[in-house]
């Protein structure tokens, strides 16, 4: 169980670095909304900064995929079927992540060449709707594995239940904004408060949970997760 900790705390850790990298520092700064003329331009003059972006991602699907294997080692002892059940529901977000990465992988070939044209940014803009699409997907099924895992936490008698309360106000976070970028049209105008609404309950709850596990992972003394005597 501390070796599941720590690869599991890192594992986190590694997402929220890689993640914070790509999506932020990097996607971020180069996409401008409503404009594909300079969001094409910014992925052909900043191609290096924009592979880099990439390999953030990669490097978070990465972590993402090893998670699916330690928190189930981790929860199988409260309860192997919905154990199962959430490593499923991070597995298909996994699946929607994989796929829309590939979409900016797509336009990291086409953008490699150094002129822009009208065809090549209708390109680039249908793309990044794609990738946006997908991932929004993946979201809502990650949502979905953290109200599993909460629960799970809920009824574990070793991982405090705070950490569980927090998770699955985060999962409904990402639920909700998931949905309303899909069924929304004017969902723009109220972007701020959506993401507001996903990422101070995820910053707080998933990190809270990375904390707990990296501390239980190196520190010397050993620990288990107990089977509940009622499920």
């Amino acid at each position: 169980m501390k070796q599941l900790a720590k690869i599991s705390g890192i594992a986190y850790l590694m997402i929220f670095l890689s993640g914070f990298y790509a999506n932020f520092s990097v996607l971020e700064s180069l996409i401008v909304g409503n404009n594909a003329s300079i969001t094409t331009s910014n992925f052909i003059n900043n191609h290096s900064q924009f592979g880099n972006g990439i390999l953030g991602f990669v490097i978070m699907f990465f972590f993402d995929v090893v998670l699916i294997w330690s928190v189930f080692g981790l929860t199988k002892p409260i309860s192997k079927n919905l154990s199962y059940l959430a490593s499923f529901f991070r597995l298909l977000h996994a699946l929607f992540f994989g796929v829309a990465l590939l979409k900016l992988f797509h336009i990291y070939q086409l953008t490699s060449n150094l002129s822009s044209s009208i065809k090549l940014e209708q390109l680039v803009t249908k793309l990044l709707l794609d990738f946006d699409t997908f991932w929004t997907i993946g979201l809502i099924f990650f949502g979905i594995h953290l109200i599993v895992l909460g629960y799970l936490i809920l009824k574990s008698t070793t991982i405090p239940n705070a950490l569980g309360v927090l998770l699955i106000l985060a999962a409904v976070g990402y639920i909700i904004d998931g949905t309303a970028k899909l069924l929304m049209p004017n969902y723009s105008d109220y972007k701020s408060i959506f993401e507001s609404i996903v990422v101070l309950p995820s910053v707080i709850g998933e990190f809270s949970f990375t904390i707990w596990l990296l501390i239980k992972g190196f520190r010397r003394r050993p620990f288990t997760i107990e089977t509940p005597q009622k499920f």
